[in-house]
């Protein structure tokens, strides 16, 4: 997210971020912890002594399978819901069910509402105004009735195939100081003024959407400085970036996977970081090459960690393939924040594809993980979290969040909600079929 968590996870595109960290992440951005190429996830422990908790045991569930229904074909050229396809689903009332996590989501619907209504849909599937009654009735709507609320003003569509795959992140907490001082040697920097983003698309109508970042050096424009030129050859050394400093650079890069954190400083007090740019340079997940190198087995956090630990040498070289660098500010104020630069919700709060699922919107899980069963809102984005029905769930803060966050894996199916009415008006537009299944 910023963060959050997240993010997880790394934003390789301009998408990390509008205003949030998480899901480098979600991140983030980000196959989830697993891997480390989405939004991570597992606590961090403080100190840069020890190894992350054990990741929480799954709790088995048995997922609603997809709708079989035949899918409309595609109607827009180009990755989105609309190329995907849309089947209507079920009535929203028989899928969703008073709890806690229902609470929280309506609570998150709410302040996605102003940034449903401005933003403009990438998914193609609704528009501002679509949202204005839902959003007004969310305003009052009390929490302890808000099944209630999602049953009587969505309707439930599946995107291409339903198929759905989460992942786990979290606001990792790390050992930081405000001052440079014998413990905390690892910078933490603040965004170089050099770093410059350009809008490909104001120079080719081909390349509208994309976007490049860099720095000038004389009358070149030239990628920005990678990894190894900041954390080994001090490129930024000097210049004032200095935010703050970690006690560990382990954990430091695992928050820079992360987007965003907290800072816990000498005096106990928290400082909290949140992403504030990345330097342009593809992220490359450390899991996966460690992996594919026979280094470790399970490829997770905790195995990634303890193997960088226990070869310092080779565990620093292997963290400076990952050429992404990422940039924070401190943060005041509610948070973490995700991509609509909006608080995300523990345990309701997901990074999703906003080509597929529009920031903002409700989705329901219903997973062979019994944890992120239910109603979750999409208010963050993640390099890794690309496609339909991909999400990165987003825990919190602290041992439950890490424990269950480093060890979530879920499949099974998802289905979109949107403003009951919003359906009929894209069958109306395109020829499709209105029959429920």
């Amino acid at each position: 997210m910023i963060v959050l968590k997240r993010r997880r996870a790394m934003e390789q595109q301009r998408v990390r971020r509008a205003g949030a960290p998480f899901l480098l992440r979600a991140p983030f951005l980000f196959l989830g912890i697993a891997l480390l190429s989405g939004c991570a996830s597992g606590i961090i422990p403080q100190g840069g002594t020890g190894s992350p908790r054990t990741a929480a045991p799954p709790v088995p569930s048995t997922p609603r399978p997809p709708i079989t229904t035949p899918t409309p074909a595609p109607v827009v050229a180009g990755e989105n819901a609309l190329g995907a396809g849309l089947a209507p689903g079920p009535a929203v009332a028989g899928l969703v069910r008073q709890s806690e996590r229902t609470r929280a989501a309506l609570a998150a619907f709410r302040i996605s509402c102003p940034a449903l209504m401005r933003r403009t849909d990438q998914s193609g599937l609704t528009q501002g105004q679509d949202w204005a009654k839902v959003c007004a009735a969310a305003a009052s709507w009390p929490e302890d009735s808000a099944a209630d609320f999602f049953s009587r003003y969505f309707e439930a569509v599946q995107v291409g195939d339903g198929k759905a795959f989460a992942t786990g992140y979290y606001e990792p907490e790390i050992s930081g100081a405000r001052q440079q001082r014998a413990g905390y040697q690892t910078p933490i920097y603040r965004r170089p003024m050099d770093l410059i983003d350009v809008d490909l698309g104001q120079f080719s109508a081909a390349l509208k959407g994309k976007s490049i970042r860099g720095r000038v050096d004389g009358q070149k424009f030239v990628p920005y400085y990678e990894r190894a030129q900041i954390v080994d050859s001090g490129v930024l050394a000097g210049r004032g970036l200095e935010l703050a400093w970690a006690a560990d650079p382990v954990e430091f890069f695992f928050l820079q996977v992360q987007g965003s954190g907290r800072l816990r400083l000498p005096d106990g007090s928290i400082m909290r970081i949140g992403y504030d740019g990345q330097n342009g340079r593809d992220y490359t997940g450390i899991g996966k090459l460690m992996k594919d190198r026979g280094l470790i087995q399970a490829g997770s956090m905790q195995d990634i960690m303890s193997w960088l630990r226990s070869h310092p040498a080779d565990g620093h070289a292997i963290m400076n393939e990952n050429k992404s660098f990422v940039f924070f500010k401190e943060l005041v104020g509610p948070g973490p924040l995700g991509a609509l630069g909006l608080p995300v919700t523990p345990k309701a709060s997901v990074a999703a594809d906003p080509r597929y699922i529009p920031l903002g919107a409700p989705i329901l899980l219903s997973l062979d993980r019994a944890e992120p069963e239910g109603l979750w809102i999409a208010q963050d984005t993640g390099g890794a979290i690309k496609g339909a029905n991909r999400v990165d769930t987003f825990w919190g803060a602290g041992p439950e969040a890490r424990a269950v966050a480093g060890g979530m894996s879920g499949r099974g199916s998802a289905l979109l909600l949107l403003p009951i009415g919003t359906y009929a008006r894209l069958a109306a537009d395109h020829g499709w079929q209105t029959s429920q299944p």
